[in-house]
């Protein structure tokens, strides 16, 4: 499946989410998935909790973000940089904590 059809699978409803991006008008964000990712779960554990959820869907949350970060603008750093990764890795061990 090329990247087109993959992005094709990203929605952004305003009624879900406050229009964050979705997968095939589910509610199951973008963001959520890549934090899935991110803590370690593979595909086919996040694939397996979600009976509609389909390889290709977490590919395409994959795509987006490349797509986000691709046309992301760069700043010099100011100091911060061990403050927000762990900020954000505390955030993802949380909620990988949640789901449990």
């Amino acid at each position: 499946m090329d990247e087109k059809a993959l992005l094709e699978r990203i929605t952004c409803n305003p009624q879900i989410f406050g229009g964050k991006p979705i997968i095939r008008g589910h509610r199951l964000a973008v963001e959520h998935v890549l934090g899935m990712l991110a803590a370690g779960d593979t595909t086919e554990t996040i694939v397996s909790g979600y009976p509609w959820m389909e390889r290709e869907d977490v590919l395409a949350c994959l795509a987006y973000a490349r797509r986000v970060v691709g046309h992301e603008r760069v700043e010099p750093f100011r100091g911060v940089e061990r403050s927000v990764i762990t900020e954000y890795a505390d955030a993802v061990q949380e909620e990988r904590a949640q789901r449990r």
